[in-house]
Protein backbone atom coordinates (compact mmCIF):
# COMPACT_ATOMS: atom_id res chain seq x y z
CA UNK A 1 0.00 0.00 0.00
CA UNK A 2 1.42 3.26 -0.83
CA UNK A 3 0.45 6.82 0.56
CA UNK A 4 0.48 10.34 -0.77
CA UNK A 5 2.85 13.02 1.31
CA UNK A 6 3.18 16.64 0.50
CA UNK A 7 5.87 19.07 2.09
CA UNK A 8 4.82 22.57 2.85
CA UNK A 9 5.40 25.34 5.16
CA UNK A 10 2.88 27.94 6.44
CA UNK A 11 4.03 31.04 7.84
CA UNK A 12 2.03 33.80 10.81
CA UNK A 13 0.01 35.25 7.86
CA UNK A 14 -1.63 31.67 6.86
CA UNK A 15 0.47 31.43 3.54
CA UNK A 16 1.65 28.19 2.12
CA UNK A 17 4.81 27.52 -0.01
CA UNK A 18 5.43 23.93 -1.20
CA UNK A 19 8.64 22.66 -0.39
CA UNK A 20 8.42 19.17 -1.78
CA UNK A 21 5.69 18.59 -4.27
CA UNK A 22 3.09 15.67 -3.70
CA UNK A 23 4.83 12.10 -4.43
CA UNK A 24 4.05 8.73 -3.50
CA UNK A 25 5.71 6.72 -0.22
CA UNK A 26 5.78 3.48 0.82
CA UNK A 27 5.02 3.26 4.90
CA UNK A 28 7.14 1.20 7.34
CA UNK A 29 5.90 -1.88 9.10
CA UNK A 30 6.71 -0.39 12.33
CA UNK A 31 9.31 2.68 13.52
CA UNK A 32 12.64 2.60 12.91
CA UNK A 33 14.64 2.65 16.27
CA UNK A 34 16.25 5.79 15.47
CA UNK A 35 12.46 7.24 15.28
CA UNK A 36 11.92 6.10 19.11
CA UNK A 37 11.72 8.60 22.41
CA UNK A 38 14.67 7.53 24.88
CA UNK A 39 13.53 6.36 27.93
CA UNK A 40 13.03 9.48 30.34
CA UNK A 41 15.91 10.26 32.77
CA UNK A 42 14.25 12.95 35.34
CA UNK A 43 14.57 12.12 38.77
CA UNK A 44 10.99 10.87 38.93
CA UNK A 45 11.11 8.98 36.45
CA UNK A 46 14.47 7.24 38.10
CA UNK A 47 12.59 6.72 41.46
CA UNK A 48 9.89 5.51 40.06
CA UNK A 49 7.47 8.09 41.38
CA UNK A 50 4.04 7.33 40.99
Amino acid sequence: MTMTIKVYEVNREGSTRVIRPESEVTPLEGPEFSHEFPACECLACAEGAS
